[in-house]
């Protein structure tokens, strides 16, 4: 009688290279339960491990993770913990013992994440793994009382093997680190990665300090940082400190140079003209020689917000200079395209780019996003913010073009896309576009825009007509151009017709109102790969519309982000009982949210007569969530300013505790510990939840809590009546 071979009978070294290619977090865990091989065989080939526990039961860590080398320690409960440091050993919790026992479990960290409020941490940390490559610290709460550069000065005393820094989510003071790195010269020219991109800055670096930065880290390759290019300021970011970066670091692949006003992420003004009232002090030959000291930069964002004029000839430079370029972010820059003619120019030069973004471009128009969609034909993501005088027939346009290689497209703050007009003009890509942003404007098109029809522009009469729109001026290359588009989508529409090409579908033209806008060019019904929808909606407004708008039919969606933005304060209440999340329940797969309302600004307390406080907007904005099956939810609160308060109140605890499937909630501020057992003390609700936590990443985070609040004790609380639950799986 022969016995059938198991997977348990592969060799030692063949399972344990088979289990060590399964990235999945809970794919891993699930291997685990399978038996005790499968479970010491993961454990000894993990090498990434994220810490969700109480920090207090830390000291209580098994030793079975030996080969981990990346260790996350930034999301231990309760959030901002000070781990390490002797505030921590007011909670029964003695550093040196809790830092002993991670030594010991974790002995070969190269790479880490930490939440760190006092220089001890960082101090205990550095001692006890010396060889660390990539540190990234965390800390939303305000910069302690201690001297300049103390947060680094251990790390750099300690770990000579350093070689990433990452601070996008650490505050400081941007005059802690330059001499930090002056003091550490070997360690500092071994650094190849430094993001400073850290979003809680009010102002970014200044000139003389990006200069001390890059002279002290010549091998950098990554450089990612927070600048302050208005020249109103002392010592703002302009010509000089530029060419000092590419003079210094010209091994230099990623580089991301962004104003601080931009790291606001605040919705600008649709009408605003796109020009800023001061112009940056960066000229033609500056970004010239900039971008030739470049020559191995594969991602470059400048997003100055001042006015860069006449840029068309510079970013040629860079196509040519820079050949290896492949993703492209540019804010506030003029003049990229002059779409002039059938020859190619500025930002269209740069043909190998993969990855666009444009903001406030104040003269881009649809012959520029054609242009551009001819030159750079392997674009796949492609970002598009407050441009005023681009429309549907450019935007459509241009899409048809990019129809093998475009998959994710963002629409944000331009006059002439609400929703309806974005979703219209992406209908050749519908099928195959994987990730979406747009603005839930709801504000209805005119006619002829709507019912306009690219294959119908070979009469004179109507192509003069859109030409007149398209330019202004009148000039002849511009209609010469227009033509051209035309009879481009004339001719893969009749490619479409006679089943010559396999990348798209036809459809007789429709003269009604449906998707098909009458042109023929069809490819599908259903936004079949979309998985992927990012929305931003002003306060007050519904979200309703949205299936009605053309997104009706997303099969395989699976995560949604939504962004609501504006001021409750002087509104009245809203005339609909609820914000409409009702209505993505259409969505069969939908299984991930990101509900982020912490941008809405109202009344925390008492609210004046007649207007709602934001415990009543809460209930507005989550009714229906219910209806979801939603496994993750992340929810930012709206927030009071003036009180710097960002809760979860009443309403909102008792109908997220309604959420049957949910799996994991993380709330990003603070709550009543009443409030959040409602999530644990009703026995017929939700038995998946897992996994809570409030974080409160913004700045400047909460030193001490009221006494009626989540505190440390309150945590732990929680987190042992969530632990008692049984949970299905």
């Amino acid at each position: 009688m022969t016995t059938a071979t198991t997977i348990n009978d592969l060799p030692d070294a063949i399972l344990s290279t088979i289990i060590g290619m399964v990235s999945d977090t809970r794919t891993r865990n699930s291997l685990s339960l399978a038996c005790r091989k499968f479970r010491s065989t993961e454990r000894a080939t993990r090498t990434s491990l994220t810490l969700r526990g109480n920090a207090r039961d830390l000291p209580d860590l098994p030793l079975c993770f030996a080969a981990v080398t990346h260790l996350d320690l930034s999301l231990l409960s309760p959030w901002g913990h000070s781990l390490l440091s002797p505030s921590a050993a007011a909670n029964d919790t003695d550093p040196l013992l809790l830092a002993q026992r991670l030594r010991a479990a974790f002995p070969f960290v190269d790479s880490l994440i930490v939440y760190s409020r006092s220089p001890s941490t960082v101090q205990i940390v550095s001692h006890l793994w010396p060889g660390l490559r990539r540190v990234k610290l965390v800390r939303w709460h305000q910069r302690p009382q201690s001297s300049p550069g103390a947060d680094f000065d251990p790390l750099f005393d300690q770990c000579h093997s350093l070689s990433e820094l990452d601070l996008s989510e650490f505050y400081y003071w941007t005059e802690d680190l330059p001499p930090v790195l002056e003091a550490h010269p070997n360690v500092a020219r071994s650094l190849t990665k430094l993001d400073l991109l850290t979003t809680s800055f009010t102002e970014g670096f200044r000139a003389n300090e990006i200069k001390s930065i890059v002279t002290a880290c010549p091998k950098l390759q990554h450089l990612l940082i927070a600048c302050m290019f208005d020249p109103r300021y002392i010592d703002f970011v302009g010509e000089e400190a530029l060419l000092s970066i590419s003079a210094n670091c010209p091994e230099l692949r990623v580089v991301h140079l962004i104003d601080t006003s931009s790291l606001a992420n605040a919705r600008g003004d649709p009408n605003d003209d796109g020009f800023t009232a001061e112009d940056a002090r960066i000229g033609r030959a500056a970004l010239v020689d900039f971008f030739s000291g470049l020559p191995l930069v594969e991602d470059l964002a400048l997003d100055v917000c001042k006015n860069v004029r006449d840029s068309g000839l510079a970013l040629e430079v860079l196509g040519s200079k820079c050949p290896r370029l492949r993703a492209l972010k540019l804010g506030q820059f003029h003049g990229i395209c002059s779409a002039i003619g059938s020859e190619l120019d500025g930002i269209a030069l740069c043909s190998g780019l993969e990855s666009l973004s444009i903001k406030n471009s104040a003269d881009l128009t649809d012959m520029g996003l054609i242009e551009i969609a001819r030159g750079c034909c392997k674009l796949a993501k492609f970002e598009v913010q407050g441009c005023k005088r681009i429309t549907v027939k450019g935007l459509r346009t241009m899409a048809c073009l990019l129809r093998k290689t475009l998959v994710d497209v963002g629409i944000s703050c331009c006059k002439n896309l609400d929703a309806a007009a974005s979703l219209r003009a992406l209908e050749p890509i519908r099928d195959r576009i994987q990730r979406l942003h747009i603005d839930c404007v709801w504000e209805q098109e005119d006619e002829h825009a709507r019912n306009f029809d690219l294959n119908q522009v070979n009469d004179d009469e109507d192509v003069n007509s859109e030409a007149s729109v398209l330019n202004r001026n009148g000039e002849d290359g511009d209609y010469m151009e227009f033509n051209w588009a035309a009879e481009y989508e004339q001719r893969s529409s009749k490619k479409c017709k006679l089943g010559l090409d396999g990348d798209c579908s036809y459809m007789p033209p429709s003269n009604g109102y449906g998707y098909g806008n009458g042109n023929g060019f069809w490819c599908g019904e259903s936004w079949e790969r979309l998985h992927y929808l990012s929305l931003w909606i002003g306060v007050g407004e519904l979200l309703t519309p949205l299936p009605t708008a053309g997104l009706d039919d997303c099969p395989n969606l699976e995560e949604i982000r939504i962004r609501v933005e504006g001021d409750c304060r002087g509104r009245q209440k809203p005339t609909q009982p609820d914000f409409g999340l009702s209505c993505l329940a259409g969505y069969p797969l939908l299984s991930k949210m990101k509900l982020d309302c912490g941008d809405t600004v109202g009344y925390a307390l008492t609210a004046p007569p007649g207007q709602m406080d934001l415990s009543l907007w809460e209930r507005f904005f989550l009714s229906g969530i219910e209806s979801l099956s939603l496994s993750e939810l992340d929810y930012w609160p709206p927030q009071d300013r003036d009180v710097n308060q960002r809760s979860l109140w009443h309403p909102a605890a008792g109908l997220l505790s309604r959420c049957l499937t949910l799996r994991k909630l993380f709330i990003h501020g603070t709550a009543h510990e009443h409030f959040m057992m409602f999530l644990v003390r009703i026995p017929s609700l939700n038995r998946n939840l897992r996994d809570v936590q409030l974080r409160e990443d913004y700045y400047p985070a909460p030193e001490n809590e009221m006494s009626t609040e989540m505190r440390v004790d309150s945590c732990r609380r929680f987190e042992e009546a969530l632990n008692r639950r049984p949970i299905l799986d």
